[in-house]
C-alpha cells in the first residue's frame, strides 16, 4: 500500500483496521474512525483514481482468498495473512504486527530500509509541491499543529535550486 502512504499520507495502522464486513473500501472515500488514528480525530480520506483502482484490486484478492477458505467467509481485515506461516498465522487471519511484512514489501519495491514516516513526509512534500493548500494537506495527513506539519515538510536541495531558478527568472522579467 505504498500508494496510500505517498498519495494520501494516511497512517498505515489506521488503514490496517479500516475494513469491516459492513464497510468495503472500494468507494471513493475511506472513513478513519477517531479510535484508529494517532491524534484521536476521525477524518475522511478521498482516494485518487489510481489508488481507488489499486484498493479495488486488493479487495478482489481478499474476496478470492475468503472464497478459498474452509468454510468460505468474508474477511474482516484489509491486510490479512495470505499464506500459512507455519501454524502461528493462517491465511485470512488478521495481521497483528506488520513490521516484517513492511520490510519485505519495501525490499520488493526497491526501497529497502524505508520507514513508514518516510512515506508520510513524501506525501506532505507531494501535496505541497502539487499546490494543495497546506491546511488541506494537514487535514489529509492528520497533523493538528503547524509545527508538526513543518517537521514533515522537508526542504530538499532540489527545492532550493527551484527557489534560485524562480528568483533568477523574476529578476530577468522585472
Amino acid at each position: 500500500m505504498n500508494g496510500v502512504r505517498v498519495t494520501e499520507g494516511s497512517d498505515v495502522a489506521s488503514i490496517l483496521c479500516g475494513r469491516s464486513q459492513e464497510s468495503r473500501p472500494v468507494v471513493v472515500i475511506v472513513h478513519l474512525d477517531p479510535s484508529m488514528t494517532k491524534n484521536d480525530d476521525g477524518r475522511v480520506v478521498y482516494l485518487t483514481p489510481e489508488l481507488k483502482a489499486m484498493l479495488a484490486a486488493h479487495v478482489e484478492r481478499l474476496d478470492q482468498l475468503g472464497r478459498s477458505l474452509t468454510p468460505p467467509r468474508i474477511l474482516a481485515t484489509l491486510f490479512p495473512h495470505f499464506v500459512d506461516h507455519g501454524g502461528h498465522a493462517k491465511p485470512g487471519m488478521r495481521r497483528r504486527e506488520f513490521r516484517k511484512a513492511w520490510e519485505t514489501a519495501c525490499t520488493r519495491a526497491g526501497v529497502a530500509g524505508r520507514l513508514r514516516h518516510d512515506f508520510r513526509r513524501t506525501a506532505v512534500r507531494n501535496m505541497v509541491n502539487a499546490g494543495v493548500p497546506e491546511r488541506v494537506a494537514m487535514t489529509v495527513t492528520g497533523h493538528k499543529t503547524r509545527a508538526v506539519f513543518d517537521r514533515y515538510h522537508i526542504v530538499s536541495p532540489a527545492d532550493l535550486q527551484e527557489a534560485a531558478r524562480r528568483i533568477a527568472t523574476a529578476a530577468q522579467e522585472g
